[in-house]
């Protein structure tokens, strides 16, 4: 075991901080797989408590194997996983599968394995390292919007093109984080006001296409306008009834919470072991619990810019952002739906909520940040070492 944590490198606090992550979410997981049993009619929660370890260990097991690879490798490797992600969302987009009755068809089923794969995460994580690569490459560069739109922002259009008609809360979360990292690495921003002004019209065209022409995507483009039109009018729809159980759960909460394994709204609220965990954190461990778990993404967040501001390239600054920013985000939002600050978005809680897609692409996210890190923990080993070997100029520089 010993050996293993000194195979560990890169940021410790951030390996901390993914393992509070994980260990937090062990019982409310299984206190909300309740719900989970009875629907199924299996009767069994623990099989899902080992189905959400198995998740977060295969999960761990890419942020080691992901750690180890030298950052600048992903540079290319993300020209490579363009044109898969790009095939991966095509099939899903036409032959996709539904998980738990949703309208969209958002997994495709891994033939020969038996499980289900949602491509939109892994195009969410490569998309974001593809536009750091060429960012880093433009740097110090003039260049024109034309000559930026090929390389740039066609495979990102094309990717969310693809994504958004099953899933539009991640088109919307993905789009805004390329628009960050884009306005970081300093990418005009009067081109970023004409991609802006661009998104909102093929949007437009989108809906009125699809409201025009139903049959195309049914349902889909309905509820999620729906949900924005009732979210700002404040009308009873489905999702209002999850929003009501979530801040009935939080309400419940208090302050100290019911204890552990006591939610009442976990019986009641749907997706309450992955969209709504959070509500019913807080409900069995209160708003103590509500804000240590928000104190760990923030805590998350400033050890990113820390690591991006340490990082020896500008690839390596860009890229840190790039991944570790949305996984932030992502959170914020799903909080921010529990306590109806948001309309209902489908997001999970990163590496809380059960469901093995979010939990690995999170962890391939974290990998490669730690592999940023680690290389940076590398160039300062080898200067100790040199400075070890040369204490003639430690003491030269120390007179």
């Amino acid at each position: 075991m010993q050996e293993l944590f000194n195979n560990l490198k890169g940021d410790r606090l951030i390996w901390a901080i993914a393992a509070l992550l994980a260990l937090v979410s062990f019982l409310p997981v299984y206190s909300a797989a309740s719900n989970l049993a009875y629907v199924s009619g299996s009767g069994n929660t623990f099989k899902f408590f080992v189905k959400h370890f198995v998740h977060l260990f295969l999960g761990f097991a890419i942020i080691y194997g992901v750690h180890k690879i030298p950052y600048r490798y992903f540079r290319g490797l993300s020209m490579i996983m363009i044109p898969v992600v790009v095939v991966l969302l095509a099939i899903t987009l036409f032959q996709g599968t539904t998980i738990g009755g949703a309208n969209a068809s958002r997994w495709i089923q891994v033939p020969i394995v038996g499980f289900t794969f949602q491509p939109s995460t892994l195009a969410a994580v490569v998309i974001m390292v593809y536009v750091a690569r060429y960012l880093s490459k433009i740097k110090d560069k003039t260049i024109s919007f034309k000559e930026s739109i090929l390389p740039l922002w066609l495979p990102v259009f094309v990717m969310l093109a693809l994504i958004l008609p099953a899933n539009f809360s991640t088109t919307a979360i993905i789009f805004s984080m390329v628009i960050v990292l884009t306005f970081l690495g300093g990418y005009p921003w009067h081109y970023l006001l004409v991609i802006l002004g661009t998104g909102a019209v093929v949007l437009t065209l989108f809906v009125l296409t699809a409201k025009a022409f139903p049959d195309l995507m049914p349902n889909r483009v309905d509820t999620w306008t729906n949900r924005i039109e009732n979210f700002l009018n404040g009308e009873d729809t489905e999702a209002d009834y999850q929003i009501e159980k979530a801040k009935i759960a939080i309400a419940s909460g208090g302050v100290p919470g019911l204890g552990p394994g006591k939610s009442v709204q976990k019986n009641f609220l749907p997706q309450s072991s992955s969209d709504f965990i959070y509500a019913i954190i807080v409900e069995e461990y209160g708003l103590i619990g509500g804000f240590f778990v928000m104190l760990l993404y923030l805590w998350f967040l400033f050890r990113i810019v820390i690591v991006a501001q340490k990082a020896d390239t500008v690839f390596g600054k860009l890229l840190v952002l790039g991944v570790g920013i949305p996984i932030v985000f992502q959170a914020l939002i799903n909080m921010a739906v529990a306590v109806e600050l948001f309309p209902v978005t489908g997001q999970t809680l990163p590496l809380i909520s059960s469901g093995g897609t979010s939990i690995w692409m999170t962890c391939l996210a974290i990998g490669i940040i730690l592999s940023v890190s680690a290389k940076r923990q590398e160039i300062k080993e080898l200067e100790d070492l040199n400075q070890e070997e040369n204490p003639l100029e430690i003491l030269a520089e120390a007179q």
